[in-house]
């Protein structure tokens, strides 16, 4: 019960890491079915339907329900306490978000037993999508389970965004935040401008699904284009939501394990919000072949070539901070400088796709496949394990094992870069994606064949990975409060795992890196902004889950016409907002003496 009416930030990170770790496995399995199909020609191991199932379950679990998760569990576990704060701005509104994120990602999920699954690709493009060419439920399960999610998402990027801005210790001015936290706050942001965005063409889908309206229905007036604008105006700053999280968590291991301030801190800061802003000026790079003329091309491709700039600054800072430090080669700084190397060669490919007349080449064909694969996998993905190591035992109490995150990375690695690097030559020979088989004798085959290796040799590493976690969770929590002895930010100046109330009393911050300066004075603990006294918190609440039940039940109605269904799912969670506007929350208050003996913690 404890878990389900939690409003503690760090007990709802644990929550996200739980689910994206779930949704995850369940991406990832997908994605080793699509490599057994394409393991050699005229496979027949799953149907052609049942592949189009496979890669737009792969890519939109991966993507909405795996990654975005996983980051959303650090950005919880972390971010309150790198700043000095109690808990988030609104830690209701935390945990109604976990909640509608779950809901929708199980919508999403069951749409496997309903014999329903969409496949018109994870961007869902009409007509394909339309009811015309796809009169199933599929695709409804896409668009409600979706629209469920993102409300969780929203939410979130709302409350971390009123977080950081209104809730830093005293003394931490905007230029004082670790960089992990600056990428969070240009994240939600990013979020809170993006999302809606989505939103507003699931809901267009949405109607031209279920009310047979005509929005992208090109036979009565729609337009299928207008799609593409509206999911990528989206799903470009989507792909800096999920990559600029990633650059904080590097931020944070690369200086803390060559033992350096962050080198260039400031022009990192603004190359993090001239990538954000270049972000939303980009999409239509996804569409240089849907005819939209030369100016608009050409005006595209220089937007995307200019985005490269303040990510090539970041690549450097990195190396420079690298240079000279003494650094530590754990688990964590392996994965961060591993993704260095990795995250330019996606970046390299990126700038070869926004040259339009070449794209002509590229498009649709695995060399795409190979460069968001890169980008995502090798930058967010290794970024997320290497603030997972990281940051571990601040979250649990104690250090997962060294040996087998070793074995982790490197099996993680090789098998990422097997399976990858080859699909680039692939796609310059011909391969188009989204192929369910293909002929033999087109030199296709060899190549096939590594990439599967590479794919399993994945998932072996995540399989240690798991046996990582469930050896240390055998073990006592006897983490140090600055787990890695060079700890820097805030976050590693109080006990692992954190007691409930993070910090007894608020700390005062004088500069940048001020845990490592206060411990550079020779001082051993954070200097107070306040006098002890007791401590406000906010009450737990079953009512974020009974409000996502309910949009859970109102999506089953809306999709299978049962009006019933949909006005009592609605009805239940208007009525949780009813009952939590109408009656008043005041929290409880942890005296003095109770936070010495940890009664709540």
């Amino acid at each position: 019960m404890d878990w389900l009416t939690t409003v503690d930030h760090k007990k709802i990170g644990i929550l996200y890491l739980l689910a994206g770790g779930l949704f995850f496995g369940v991406g990832g399995l997908e994605a080793l079915l699509i490599r057994i199909q394409l393991i050699k020609p005229m496979n027949d191991f799953v149907g052609a339907d049942t592949f189009n199932e496979l890669i737009t379950m792969h890519g939109t679990t991966m993507i909405f329900l795996g990654a975005m998760p996983m980051l959303f569990a650090l950005m919880n576990a972390v971010i309150p306490l790198q700043i000095g704060a109690r808990d988030v701005a609104f830690p209701f509104l935390n945990a109604l978000g976990f909640w509608t994120f779950f809901f929708g990602g199980v919508l999403l999920n069951i749409s496997w037993f309903a014999g329903n699954v969409p496949d018109a690709g994870w961007t869902s493009y009409v007509p394909l999508a339309s009811p015309t060419y796809n009169s199933g439920h599929g695709v409804d399960y896409y668009v409600i389970g979706l629209q469920i999610a993102g409300i969780g998402t929203l939410l979130g990027g709302v409350n971390f965004m009123a977080t950081i801005i209104n809730m830093r210790a005293p003394g931490m001015s905007f230029m004082r935040m670790p960089m992990f936290t600056w990428t969070i706050f240009i994240t939600s942001a990013l979020i809170v401008f993006a999302f809606p965005v989505l939103t507003v063409g699931l809901v267009a889908l949405m109607f031209d699904r279920l009310f047979q309206a005509n929005f992208f229905e090109t036979g009565s007036g729609g337009s299928a284009v207008l799609w593409e604008h509206v999911f990528w105006v989206f799903g470009h700053p989507e792909v800096y939501i999920l990559i600029l999280p990633a650059f904080g968590v590097i931020s944070e291991v690369v200086s803390t394990f060559s033992r350096k301030r962050l080198f260039g801190y400031s022009s990192m800061v603004f190359a993090t919000v001239l990538i954000a802003f270049l972000g939303f000026m980009v999409w239509a790079h996804h569409m240089f072949t849907t005819g939209l003329g030369p100016v608009a091309n050409a005006l595209f491709s220089i937007a995307t070539m200019l985005i490269a700039v303040p990510t090539g600054v970041k690549i450097f800072n990195w190396l420079f901070t690298l240079w000279g430090g003494s650094i530590r080669f754990t688990t964590s700084s392996m994965f961060a400088i591993g993704f260095i190397p990795t995250f330019v060669m996606g970046g390299v490919t990126g700038v070869m796709l926004a040259v339009a007349p070449a794209d002509y080449q590229y498009h649709d064909s695995y060399f795409v496949v190979a460069h968001f694969h890169y980008v995502i996998v090798g930058g967010l993905i290794f970024g997320i394990f290497a603030g997972l190591f990281y940051w571990w035992p601040k979250m649990f109490g104690r250090m997962l094992n060294e040996g087998l995150g070793k074995l982790t990375f490197w099996t993680f690695f090789a098998g990422f870069h097997l399976t990858f690097f080859v699909q680039h030559f692939l796609g310059l020979m011909g391969m188009p994606r989204r192929v369910w088989t293909y002929l033999p004798g087109q030199d296709f085959d060899t190549m096939n064949v590594i990439s599967t290796i590479g794919a399993f040799l994945m998932g072996v590493g995540v399989i240690v990975f798991l046996i990582n976690i469930f050896v240390t969770a055998a073990k006592p929590r006897n983490a140090k409060a600055d787990a890695w002895e060079d700890g820097r930010s805030l976050e590693w100046s109080i006990p692992s795992p954190p007691p409930e109330y993070n910090f007894k009393q608020l700390p005062l911050v004088r500069n940048y890196d001020a845990w490592w300066r206060v411990k550079m004075d020779g001082q051993a603990e954070m200097p107070a902004a306040e006098p002890p006294g007791p401590i406000h918190m906010p009450s737990p609440s079953i009512m974020p889950l009974i409000m996502s039940i309910g949009l859970f039940i109102g999506g089953f109605g809306f999709m299978y016409d049962k009006l019933y269904l949909a006005i009592g799912g609605i009805g239940i969670t208007l009525v949780c907002m009813l009952l939590r506007s109408v009656f008043d929350d005041h929290g409880f208050h942890i005296e003095e003496d109770e936070q010495e003996k940890g009664v709540h913690a």
